[in-house]
């Protein structure tokens, strides 16, 4: 019958009731199976009482003729009680037996099926790990097969060119496992053209089939328990099935009453009986390493003879113990790394020991025979023999024989089990060719045991299905299964986390710099990572590359013969989809360059041109417009050069023009194709360039809420996170406690909240009862600064980590449950009761990988508003050498202005090559009487100010001596230098009283002009002055000259052209000037180099001579474009697993290069021919239009030579041709002339 569900009671009137229990059943009452909830809670909760009814609905229901109740547990002040009761409904069975030769050959008419539609269903029963369920095969090579292979079903489907080679192959088209079981398993598959639905028991698999149809050329017949036709054989070598079928149906005809009628339809091969006769077997399970058992014989003394079957997971364990006679101990036969090895006990007895098979341990059936007699040993596995060497000693029975483990050492044995005991099931034991009872061992009247499961084998497949998410490989242990993650981008017990982040703004709060990462724009979810340019400015950009970012040229296409250009992405469209959602702003630079070429049709507005968004949508607007109106950016602006039309193209002129602008319709990006129809008149051309997917931002990274009341909290949907969750979010606070999330269900829940100032507790139950996890801080996290959370529940574990301390981690219990099941609204920053909330803010809340947005709904709720400042107080740090953090509404942005260095984090140094005779001049006072009465900004120190203290810091590179590195000059002949002395020592001058000789600090250890990088760090306290060089070299000095400037007039680096009343030594070095590269230059808050070549403002700078923007790291003799290009990368390398930057894959690209090359020679050799000046270049463009009736292809050539303007102020190597796109600031753009000739 079908039992849908049990209801068990304790004994009527009495203190005897179970409170836990096994179910078990059985077709045949033996060979018993455990019925299990979850797939993984082996036992049931029973009474509490003698009177209550616990009810439990079983699903999937149970299909057999036998039940049996196990109690485990029972009232301590009674005895096992229960009153039972099982529900369910008659079950029609239609049954044959299959003796492994025999089959069943089904011929139909063609007129009653579809040649695209089958639907399978059957029921099996084996002991035989391999064999053919069902056959279908055609004339044209097309074939369905269904075969039953080491214990799982392969479904083989073969349609037209597509040949699959083995089975080997359809590893990912497999389902089941350990299905040699002799229990029941139902199949069914449907399949509706190429989609396929292959489901095995309750576990089910969809794909696509392979090749080209949709339908399958096959015969008119199909075969069942075996290939009945010699004519219809694969190419993969097979064997029959031999076990039994049940309610076997082919597209609704039931194929065994067909049979049994001996209908003319169907054709029995061999011998086929209608009930299932197999033979049942007794199978152990040895529970624990604890199990055993022992069996006594009394066959002859001389000769060893056992034979045993074995199944299990674990590599290690005692199979078989042998007490000997004439030896103090005996014969072991182990399980090691997955190998049988053979030895005697205590060692030393063997001349080797015997090492036989391998991969035992991988959950088949393994077939083990033992033979000693006297000195001869041998060792059969799976059929193989494997004998040693004549033994030294002679070997006789000392008749009791110990599997799986041996008794406590109380019961005096021999037994020595040196790996632990056996976990895993044995069948078919035969000592001395007698098969043993295990029924009478089981009745008590045969060998004693201990913790085995007799007429069971409790062996499940932990890795079916496979809980390892992200590819993670799955491999196991009788109790356990393990998830390796290497190389799949995902850390973790089950492999769930992404060891990447979200999005380039991301890696920016990590204070991470421009350069290549990888990124998992959906976090946990089933997206996988992928590789992006991060460009770091002050918001971060994401830099998208497809394949089509040449400039592209059409001719000869027409609407019967349009040209379509398609663009393929360094990421899939779910992953860029998941990019583009996430981003504030996203945009793509759509260039069409036109030679009498239309965007439309001016007749009746039919696009001649148009492109193609990841909505598979025609688009025919273009750049700078909006999705809307048919228009390109002129006809927006309104500066069309024909304002009859909204496009320069749609002008029809003869001569180039273009229509270019930027696409920002988030939803139509990124553009994955071009068509083109317009190019088959005369002298009619086209031309497009498409730039990288651009995106901006992160919305969810910075998406908050404040919480103002306990009683105010933001509601959500129910939490899906049956058997994996994450939960990550910042949160701040000066609260001492709190709720930040919970979801209830029924008994089920999870919550998070801060338990103290310093204890963060992740608390759960997933019906095992309530589990909890905290993490402990030595420092309060009620600070009122951004701390990040994160826990994860799967079926291995919980954990939770905060900020960078240590997670805490929960194993999950053994056979518990694993299903969180959830039902409520999930609540942010306060729980139902609307007790313990939370006050304070909330940011970037993600569950399993998506985020929720709190200010929309903050915006709708009492008591929480959207969005939260104060950012600066946990980023500020990230801003370097001086940057100061400055809020923004979303966000923060650091300030460098007071800084010597530029930059996201103020973090890039501003350096430069001085060349002989040059010097940076910073004027701090032009007049000293002018200045008294002057408001400039541009003058930090003020002529009538005392200067008491100053900090000075710079790194420079020099093989030049003498050399002037810096000098400070007051008005009153006060001053102080830092020179490299003619014998290379480093001297650093005070004279702070005009009246006396300077202060020399001298550092002469070792050389400093020797062309290495040094560092320096000057910090003066009046008279007290601190020193140090190369973070080593330290050194306190106090002055005597004097304790303060007065009225500080300029700072010099290089050569001094203004001699003043300076030592010889000062004077020499100032003379000569610097030649070399300086550094991050910076005294208190005023940065020379910096207002020199990156004003941001007019600045009292000048410069003379030759001072280039440079980089100090490069190594000397280097050009400045080499050592920018060296200083933009050198220090951001990194490795994909500790989230740094890849620069190590930058490569230039030579052919972007070449063309620049060929630009410079193709607009000198034009300056040549015609003689002018730059500044004439508006003659050259008359001239052009004069000559483009007699030269029609001088477009074409600049077309070729591929010349690009630059803005100016870009100094990005992705800007300069190393193959990556623009940023933002510096979009690289084609020059039109004014007659629209492409320059």
């Amino acid at each position: 019958m079908e039992i849908t569900s049990v209801a068990t009671q304790g004994g009527y009137g009495s203190s005897n009731w179970v409170t836990s229990y096994l179910l078990m059943f059985s077709d045949s009452g033996r060979n018993w199976k455990q019925y299990r909830q979850e797939d993984s809670i082996w036992g049931f909760s029973g009474n509490v009482n003698a009177d209550s009814v616990v009810y439990y609905r079983l699903q999937p229901s149970i299909k057999a003729r036998f039940l049996r109740f196990i109690p485990l547990e029972w009232n301590p002040k009674g005895r096992i009680g229960m009153r039972i009761e099982a529900f369910g409904c008659a079950y029609r069975s239609e049954v044959i037996d299959l003796d492994g030769k025999s089959s069943l050959l089904y011929r139909f008419d063609q007129k009653s099926l579809s040649p695209i539609k089958d639907i399978i269903s059957l029921k099996f029963k084996t002991m035989q790990s391999d064999g053919i369920l069902l056959h279908r095969a055609g004339p044209s090579g097309d074939y369905i097969t269904l075969e039953l292979k080491r214990g799982k079903l392969f479904l083989l489907i073969n349609s037209g060119a597509a040949r699959l080679p083995s089975t080997h192959a359809l590893v990912n088209l497999t389902l089941g496992s350990l299905l040699d079981d002799q229990h029941w398993h139902s199949v069914l598959i449907q399949r509706l053209g190429k989609q396929v639905n292959f489901t095995v028991d309750e576990h089910r698999h969809r794909f696509h089939t392979q090749g080209e149809f949709s339908y399958l050329d096959l015969d008119y017949e199909i075969s069942f328990g075996g290939i009945s036709a010699p004519s219809k054989s694969v190419s993969f070598s097979h064997n029959n099935f031999h076990g039994c079928l049940e309610n076997l149906y082919f597209n609704g005809v039931d194929i065994i009453d067909l049979a049994k009628k001996q209908k003319p339809q169907i054709v029995i091969k061999g011998n086929v009986s209608f009930s299932c006769s197999q033979p049942q077997s007794v199978p152990l399970t040895f529970l624990s390493s604890r199990s055993y058992l022992a069996l006594s014989t009394f066959s002859r003394e001389d000769e060893i003879l056992v034979s045993f079957q074995f199944r299990t997971w674990n590599k290690a364990g005692l199979l078989l113990f042998s007490e000997l006679q004439l030896l103090s101990g005996g014969l072991l036969l182990l399980l090691s790394d997955g190998r049988l090895k053979l030895n005697l006990h205590p060692p030393g007895k063997l001349p080797s020991d015997i090492t036989a098979g391998v991969g035992l341990s991988n959950g088949q059936w393994h077939s083990i025979a033992l033979y000693a007699k006297r000195n001869h040993l041998s060792l059969m596995v799976d059929g193989h023999m494997t004998s040693a060497s004549p033994l030294g000693t002679e070997i006789y029975s000392g008749g009791t024989y110990y599997f799986g483990g041996c008794p406590e050492k109380s019961f005096a044995s021999k037994c020595k089990s040196p790996l632990g005991g056996f976990q895993g099931c044995m069948r078919l034991i035969s000592i001395s060719n007698e098969v043993v009872d295990l029924i009478l061992v089981q009745q008590g009247s045969l060998g004693n045991f201990s913790d085995l499961q007799i007429d069971s084998c409790g062996i499940s497949d932990r890795c079916l299905p496979n809980y390892c998410e992200h590819g993670g490989e799955c491999s196991q242990s009788w109790s356990t299964f393990h998830c390796n993650c290497t190389n799949t981008g995902y850390t973790g017990a089950t492999c769930h986390s992404s060891i990447y982040e979200q999005s380039c703004e991301a890696y920016k709060h990590r204070g991470n710099a421009s350069g290549l990462y990888y990124v998992d724009s959906d976090g946990s979810g089933p997206l996988g990572p992928f590789l992006l340019f991060c460009n770091m400015t002050e918001t971060a950009w994401t830099v998208i590359q497809h394949n089509g970012s040449d400039l592209t040229r059409v001719r000869n296409t027409h609407p019967g013969n349009p040209y379509a250009g398609f663009f393929e992405y360094m990421a899939s469209m779910e992953q860029l989809q998941a990019t583009i959602n996430r981003a504030e702003h996203c945009e793509q630079e759509l260039a069409y360059y036109c030679k009498k070429s239309r965007l439309v049709s001016q007749q009746d507005g039919t696009p001649f041109s148009w492109w193609v968004g990841r909505t598979n949508e025609t688009q025919t607007y273009w750049g700078g417009s909006v999705p809307d109106p048919q228009k390109c950016t002129c006809g927006l602006e309104g500066n069309c050069i024909d304002d009859q039309y909204h496009c320069n193209c749609d002008a029809d002129r003869s001569e180039w023009t273009n229509d270019t602008g930027f696409l920002s319709y988030k939803e139509h990006l990124p553009v994955t194709k071009i068509v083109i129809t317009d190019t088959g008149r005369p002298h009619s051309e086209a031309a497009y360039k498409l730039g990288p997917l651009i995106c901006q931002g992160d919305k969810s990274f910075w998406n908050s809420a404040s919480f103002n009341t306990e009683a105010s909290y933001l509601h959500f949907p129910t939490f899906h996170g049956e058997l994996s969750a994450d939960v990550s979010f910042f949160f701040k606070t000066t609260a001492l406690s709190g709720v930040f999330l919970e979801n209830l269900g029924i008994t089920d829940f999870i919550r998070i909240e801060l338990r103290s100032p310093t204890t963060v507790t992740f608390s759960f139950d997933v019906g095992n009862g309530p589990f909890e996890i905290s993490v402990q801080s030595p420092t309060q996290f009620n600070d009122n600064q951004w701390h990040h959370v994160r826990v994860e529940r799967n079926m291995k574990e919980a954990s939770i980590q905060v900020d960078q301390l240590s997670p805490k981690i929960q194993a999950a219990p053994a056979d518990g449950h694993v299903l969180l099941q959830l039902n409520s609204q999930l609540f942010v920053g306060g729980t139902a009761t609307r007790q313990r909330g939370f006050l304070g803010c909330i940011r970037s809340l993600q569950l399993n990988g998506m985020a929720l947005d709190l200010e929309e709904r903050a915006t709708v709720t009492p008591g929480v508003q959207p969005g939260c400042r104060g950012h600066c107080g946990s980023y500020g740090k990230l801003c370097r050498h001086g940057g100061r953090c400055r809020e923004k509404p979303r966000g923060f942005f650091c300030d460098c202005a007071s800084s010597a260095y530029t930059g996201p984090f103020c973090a890039e140094e501003i350096s430069a090559y001085f060349g002989s005779g040059s010097s940076v001049i910073y004027n701090f006072q032009e007049n000293y009487s002018l200045s008294r009465n002057s408001s400039s900004h541009a003058a930090p120190f003020h002529g009538d100010m005392k200067l008491s203290r100053e900090m000075i810091t710079f790194s420079f590179r020099t093989t030049r001596t003498p050399s002037l590195l810096l000098y400070l000059s007051s008005f009153y002949k006060e001053y102080l230098s830092v020179i490299i002395a003619k014998n290379g020592s480093f001297q650093i001058r005070y004279k702070l009283n005009r009246y006396q000789e300077p202060d020399v600090i001298n550092f002469d250890f070792k050389s400093m002009a020797d062309g290495q990088l040094h560092h320096v760090k000057i910090n003066r306290e009046e008279e007290v002055v601190f020193v140090e060089i190369d973070e080593n070299a330290r050194r306190q000095v106090f002055l005597s000259s004097g304790s303060e400037f007065t009225a500080v007039k300029s700072l010099v680096l290089g050569r001094i052209l203004e001699h003043g009343e300076v030592d010889p030594d000062t004077s020499l070095a100032g003379a000569q000037g610097f030649t070399g590269c300086l550094s991050a230059v910076q005294l208190s808050h005023v940065a020379p180099l910096k207002a020199a070549l990156r004003p941001s403002h007019p600045a009292p700078v000048t410069i003379t001579g030759h001072v280039a923007e440079s980089s100090c790291v490069a190594p000397a003799g280097t050009d400045a474009t080499s050592r920018e290009r060296t200083h933009s990368f050198t220090d951001h390398s990194g490795t994909m697993d500790d989230r740094e930057p890849l620069t190590n894959v930058i490569k230039s690209d030579s052919a972007v290069i070449g063309g620049l090359i060929a630009v410079v020679i193709f607009i000198l050799l034009c300056i040549t021919a015609i003689a002018v000046r730059i500044y004439q270049q508006k003659r050259l463009y008359k001239r052009n239009e004069a000559k483009r009736s007699e030269n029609v292809d001088s477009a074409e050539a600049v077309l070729k030579t591929r010349g690009f303007a630059m803005d100016k102020n870009c100094s990005y190597p992705e800007c300069t041709g190393d193959g990556f796109a623009a940023p933002p600031s510096c979009h690289v753009q084609a020059r039109t002339a004014p007659g629209g000739l492409i320059q």
